[in-house]
């Protein structure tokens, strides 16, 4: 038998008018700009008609702009999709106090400063740690990697709807790219193809998603 493989589509929501305006968005539960988001939402959606048949799982962040890139994509419940998770561990991370601020009202706060110098592990005011994001990523990943080891011989394959955070920190586990260059624009994303060794999983190709138009052609 052969081991366990696990194929990852990862995209990150659509664009928001907190996006278009540089704004920290965290929990805040900020919708789509509709107009603004539609080009690479069909963009995304004409990818994924061509490469996300036979998913065995959907996973999505509670959030509404993740659900309603989630509804462009894959309508909850429409076969053959299944019906979609929606879970909170995969938030972007929770910027607390500067959620709904731009970097030029932030830039002179001195804690600010020691939150950006210290790439994060220190908590932000009333806000999450980049050690408090990988623990719930963890959890996350568990239980999926679990699922996939429990379907046994052949790929699991599970469509991932999430936030730029949550992206830039699974590019750096599987991708070997520092979390702060790991940067993924809004209606784009990652396809991750994992497979286990013994007790480990480990990413054995990646590639953009949708698939560059220069790599088309």
């Amino acid at each position: 038998m052969s081991s366990p493989s696990l194929t990852l589509v990862v995209v990150r929501h659509g664009l928001t008018a907190w996006n278009q305006s540089g704004r920290y968005q965290g929990h805040r539960d900020v919708p789509l700009d509709l107009e603004a988001a539609r080009p690479g939402l069909d963009r995304l959606r004409a990818w994924s008609r061509e490469h996300l048949q036979g998913l065995d799982a959907i996973h999505c962040s509670d959030l509404t702009r993740c659900r309603q890139t989630l509804a462009h994509l894959a309508p909850p419940g429409v076969p053959p999709h299944p019906e979609p998770r929606f879970d909170a561990r995969l938030r972007e991370l929770n910027f607390g106090a500067y959620e709904g601020k731009c970097y030029a009202e932030l830039e002179s706060d001195p804690g600010y400063r020691a939150w950006i110098d210290g790439r994060g592990e220190r908590p932000p005011p009333g806000g999450e740690s980049a050690g408090e994001l990988r623990a719930r990523l963890d959890a996350w990943l568990h239980a999926l990697t679990r699922d996939a080891e429990a379907k046994g011989d052949g790929a699991y394959r599970a469509l991932v709807v999430t936030h730029g955070g949550v992206l830039r920190e699974l590019r750096r586990r599987f991708e070997a790219i520092d979390f702060w260059a790991a940067g993924v624009t809004q209606a784009e994303g990652r396809h991750f193809h994992l497979i286990r060794h013994g007790d480990a999983w480990r990413c054995e190709w990646s590639s953009a998603v949708p698939t560059p138009a220069s790599a088309t052609r």
